[in-house]
Order: C-alpha cells, then sequence, then structure tokens
C-alpha cells in the first residue's frame, strides 16, 4: 500500500497501518484490497444459500484472474495468507472454497513428486480443487480413515473404495456447483493386501456440467450456521484412478509393478507427510480471522463515534465512545488485535524462510497461533456486535455473517482444542524451556516497565510448566489416559500463557519500528494494556510465587484505567490503522445516515 491509499496521514493511522502490513504492503496486500473493494465483491441482499454458494464460485474466478501467477500462489505463503486476510471480508463462502482450491487441492499437488498433472487447467480455472481427508467416523484421528486406494497389477492404476458408512468423506466441497471439479482424496494405500499407510490421490469428481462420474456418490449435508458452502457427504464405489493419481514422494513410492519404498518407516509419518498442507492452512485461517476481526472492529469504532446517545446531564447528547463502559472493552479488543496481527506477521515469516523444510517449533507455533486466533476473533467479533446493537445483527453490516463464518476457522485445518493438547504435550515433553526468573526484587519493578511485564508473562509460563510437569510425575501409573487428565488442564494453561506472551512480544517489538513519538507512545500504551489484562489474571499465582507484590496487585485495576483513557483520543485512529476496505464500509448502512428506503425491509 503506498501512503496515497492508506489512512489520512494527518494522524498516526497510516503510520500504524505501515506496521500492521509491513514494507511490502504494496506487493502483498495491496492487490487483494484494491480487487475485493470493487463492486464484484459487494455484498448482495437477499440471496438463497444455494444463491450465495454459486456466487462464491462465481467470484473465484475473479480472483484467479486477478492472481499473477494462480499456480505459484499455492507456493507463496505471505500472498496466499494475505488473501485471505481480505477474501474474508467480502465472501465468507468464496474465502472458504479459496483455501481449499489453493492452499490445500493445488499445494499439495506441488508439494509432491511432478507426476505429469495439468496445473495449467488450474491457471486457466478449468476446474476447481478440492481436499478430501477427514471421515464422517474419523475427524481428529483421520490417521486412522478407512477410504482405500488398492493398487491394480493388471492395469497399474487404483481402485477407490470407501468400505463403510462411517468411512464417508465428510463435508468436503464436492456437488456439483462450480463446474468441473477434482479431488485430492486421501485414502490407504493397499497393495497386495498390505496396507502402507494413508497418501494422496488426485481424483476427477464433476465434468465440466457439474456431473458427477461414475462411482462417486455425493449427498448434500443440511445447511450448516456458518459460511454457505456446498458441503456434502462423499463416497467411492469401485472408482478407478491411473497411477500417475497417486500423490508420490520421499515418504511413499510405488513402482508400477507394485514395489513400494519409502524413508519413512511409520506410516502416521507418511499420513503427516502427505497432509503437510493442512500446516499452512492453519496460517490462511489465521489470516482470515484476523482480517474480518480487523474489519469489524473497524467499522464498530466509526458506528461509535457516530452514534449519539445520552450523556450524564438532562438534552446533552454525546457520542457511544465516550462511555467507559463501551470503549473500554474496544480499546481491550483493539490491543488484542494489534498484538495477534503482530504474532500471525512472525510466524508467517518464519513459515516463509523455512520453506518446505519446516521446523516442529515453527509448525507448533502455527498451530498455537491458529487457535488463539480464531478464538480472539469470535471474542472481538461478539463484542463489536453487541456494541453495535440491533444494527449489528444486519448481514450487510459486515460483522454478523463473518462472526458465524469464523466458527469454521475453529474446526478448519485441525480442532482448537486438539491442537492445543498435541502442543501442550510437546512442550511438557521436552519441546519447551521455560526463562529462568529475573533476579530483581519484585518490589524494586514497575508495572509501567514494559520488559518487567514481558518477565511477568514469562513468569506465568513457567508457572504453569511447573504444574503441568509436576502432575505429570506423580500421575497415575499403569493408566495413561488417567494420567493425562490429570495433566491436561495445567498443560492448556501453560499454551495460553505461552501464546500470550509471544503476541505481547510481537507488540513490544513493533513498538521501536513506530517512526514518531506519538505512534510509539499509543503502540507502547496497546502493548501494556494486553499483558497487564493477562497479568491480571494471574495475580494471584504471580503474588504467590513472590513475583509481584500485594501493591502491585492493587496498582492493577487502575493501571488498566489509565491506558484505557490515555488511548480514548486515539481511538478512531487505531482502527483506521487496519486500512479498512473504503468501498465495502460506505456499502454498510449502519455507516449510513439515514438508512437508504431501498435497504428498508418491509415487516
Amino acid at each position: 500500500m503506498t501512503e496515497s491509499q492508506l489512512p489520512d496521514g494527518q494522524g498516526i493511522s497510516a503510520e500504524l497501518a505501515r506496521i500492521l502490513f509491513g514494507p511490502r504492503a504494496e506487493r502483498i496486500h495491496e492487490p487483494w484490497r484494491r480487487l475485493f473493494d470493487g463492486p464484484r465483491f459487494a455484498f448482495q441482499e437477499g440471496l438463497s444459500p444455494q444463491e450465495r454458494t454459486a456466487l462464491s464460485y462465481a467470484r473465484l474466478h475473479f480472483v484467479n484472474e486477478a492472481a499473477a501467477d494462480p499456480v505459484a500462489l499455492a507456493s507463496d505463503i505471505e500472498s496466499l495468507t494475505a488473501m485471505h486476510e481480505w477474501a474474508g471480508v467480502v465472501d465468507p463462502g468464496m474465502a472458504t472454497i479459496a483455501s481449499i482450491h489453493w492452499n490445500l487441492h493445488i499445494g499439495s499437488l506441488l508439494d509432491h513428486d511432478p507426476g505429469g498433472h495439468d496445473l495449467y487447467r488450474y491457471a486457466r480455472m478449468d476446474t476447481v480443487g478440492t481436499f478430501l481427508c477427514t471421515e464422517l467416523d474419523h475427524g481428529n484421528d483421520a490417521a486412522a480413515l478407512e477410504t482405500t486406494a488398492t493398487f491394480d497389477p493388471v492395469t497399474s492404476g487404483f481402485v477407490l473404495d470407501t468400505p463403510t458408512p462411517g468411512a464417508c468423506k465428510w463435508m468436503p466441497n464436492t456437488s456439483g456447483t462450480g463446474g468441473a471439479k477434482n479431488a485430492v482424496v486421501a485414502a490407504r494405500l493397499v497393495v497386495e493386501g498390505t496396507d502402507h499407510g494413508v497418501f494422496l490421490f488426485l481424483t476427477p469428481l464433476t465434468d465440466g456440467e457439474g456431473r458427477h462420474y461414475p462411482g462417486v456418490e455425493v449427498r448434500p449435508l443440511p445447511q450448516t450456521a456458518g459460511a454457505p458452502v456446498d458441503h456434502c457427504a462423499t463416497s467411492f464405489h469401485d472408482v478407478r484412478i491411473p497411477f500417475e493419481a497417486m500423490l508420490q514422494g520421499e515418504h511413499g513410492r510405488l513402482s508400477r509393478d507394485g514395489g513400494f519404498v519409502s524413508a519413512l518407516g511409520s506410516p502416521r509419518k507418511r499420513f503427516l507427510r502427505s497432509v503437510a498442507r493442512v500446516h499452512a492452512g492453519k496460517l490462511c485461517m489465521s489470516a482470515y480471522s484476523l482480517g474480518v476481526t480487523r474489519h469489524a472492529l473497524a467499522v464498530t469504532m466509526r458506528h461509535s463515534h457516530r452514534r449519539l446517545t445520552s450523556g450524564m446531564t438532562t438534552g446533552r447528547k454525546v457520542s457511544l465512545i465516550e462511555h467507559r463502559s463501551h470503549h473500554a472493552s474496544l480499546l481491550s479488543a483493539v490491543a488484542t488485535t494489534y498484538a495477534a496481527t503482530l504474532l500471525h506477521r512472525e510466524v508467517v515469516r518464519r513459515w516463509a524462510r523455512a520453506g518446505r523444510a519446516q521446523d516442529e517449533e515453527t509448525e507448533r507455533l502455527a498451530a498455537v497461533a491458529k487457535a488463539w486466533i480464531t478464538w480472539q476473533a469470535r471474542t472481538v467479533m461478539t463484542e463489536c456486535r453487541e456494541r453495535c446493537g440491533a444494527q449489528g445483527l444486519l448481514l450487510s453490516n459486515g460483522i454478523a455473517y463473518q462472526l458465524a463464518a469464523n466458527e469454521g476457522t475453529v474446526t478448519a485445518e485441525g480442532d482448537n482444542r486438539v491442537i492445543w493438547v498435541k502442543a501442550a504435550g510437546e512442550m511438557l515433553m521436552g519441546g519447551f524451556t521455560p526463562t529462568a526468573p529475573s533476579g530483581a526484587p519484585a518490589a524494586e519493578r514497575s508495572l509501567d516497565d514494559p520488559d518487567h511485564l514481558q518477565e511477568l508473562l514469562a513468569d506465568i509460563e513457567r508457572i504453569w510448566h511447573g504444574r503441568a510437569r509436576s502432575r505429570l510425575r506423580n500421575g497415575r501409573r499403569g493408566d495413561p489416559l488417567a494420567r493425562w487428565n490429570g495433566t491436561v488442564t495445567p498443560a492448556l494453561q501453560l499454551v495460553e500463557a505461552h501464546v500470550h506472551r509471544l503476541a505481547a512480544k510481537a507488540l513490544l517489538g513493533a513498538v521501536e519500528t513506530a517512526s514518531d513519538a506519538r505512534s510509539r507512545a499509543v503502540l507502547g500504551h496497546l502493548h501494556r494494556l494486553f499483558a497487564l489484562r493477562q497479568v491480571r489474571a494471574h495475580s494471584g499465582d504471580l503474588l504467590a510465587d513472590g513475583r509481584i507484590t500485594a501493591a502491585h496487585v492493587q496498582a492493577l485495576p487502575d493501571a488498566e484505567e489509565a491506558l484505557i483513557e490515555a488511548l480514548v483520543p486515539y481511538a478512531l485512529e487505531l482502527t483506521e490503522g487496519f486500512a479498512a476496505m473504503e468501498g465495502v464500509l460506505s456499502g454498510h448502512p449502519m455507516l449510513r445516515t439515514p438508512l437508504p428506503a431501498a435497504e428498508m425491509v418491509p415487516a
């Protein structure tokens, strides 16, 4: 984004936008921001779920046309996640199928050995890609899925089958809507009766008219509460696919005579390598949630400055934002959103530097951040919806529709709670070493000191790590489930403390990158507010551990209150720094006074 495309430089919003979107925003974010702010993506009132789904597929072609290289987009994690940040604001359904098409489908094809696949059909969007992994009976335990791809030694091809009703692929977008579709299907490779584990197989689903090929059984599912997408239950009955359909790599290669070799001895590791694209998908889901959250806050903050309500004296009107009961929660939400955005930027940068050679720590950080960010999006958007009253219920006002759709991100690419349970286990088994406590006496430390606040966040990590390790060591012997059940609660607290510290660190790091004193001061206030809320939530533990004093505990409410008061004058500039799409904002009835008669719905 150029200076002219960012918010008015009279205040600090332009500088805040520069910090949030980075030095390469003009290349990475601005093309998507321009695209989705156009009339092709304007909200359309009164569509049925089926009509919204069809519109989402039509819009997918516009996205494909706008991409400089539609195939390479799948490998450019910075541009791919940026697309998600802006797409969800205008069309959550389109954002969902775009994520499946580019990240899960094309990304999986690119991440495996070249197999003679015609990727240009995707560049032309002659075919839409989808991804079939989860089954009705196998969600979080997808490694145990039942779908089989049996090698046929006569043709050197495979026979794809769904052996039981519970093995149907659950919820992929496999209807005839959208035209020709290909699927990447996760199935167990069976060769002469030997199960070699789960691999991916490229499988045609529908022709150009949306007709399903023989043996592909698709049953539309009931409407979900989230984005309207053509979710279906999909089964395969003696579907024959060629040898080239198998996506091969070092994790597993099959010769045309049925010989199998793998660099990974464990079937579970083969499965994880096959579906590795799901890890990048976590960054995409986080990006989607961040985009819709920032937009919801921008809408709510503008509304709060425009909407007049009663003051404390008769006949006096004041804007909503002047009330502490209104602006305190919003400013806390702004602080969280800044921290979450900057944490996401850091994870994406780490992912981009590593390329395909991701390490376990980066993958875990992407997973932990995904769960926290999508949960925070729910909390913040719910607050925004409530602060806008009945206006916030209108889908055309850009909050309620996206809030419902965000529920999909909580489950997509791994259920949040399951993600954190896995991360907790890894952190307890050597994947995390707590920071040593500061040697400075607590009484000599100040809640005004950002470094001290970061140390306190590290103290919270250490406290919960110690408790979880103690539970694990002293748990019931001979009963692994009971032992883990006794450990998991403090272990999850450890993960939460960990991500809060990292998000606060990312926000604090942004303070020094600001080019002017006012921006640094405001970002510093946001960091302190974000950190103090976490310190307050764990003040009892910190006091018991000698990390803070009783005076600190007593000072916490006033310290937060003072930060809120200092930030109120900058409330609008803080959300203008989100660089929300002006065309989209102008289309929200809530931000136009009065409501146009054409948009009034008869009783």
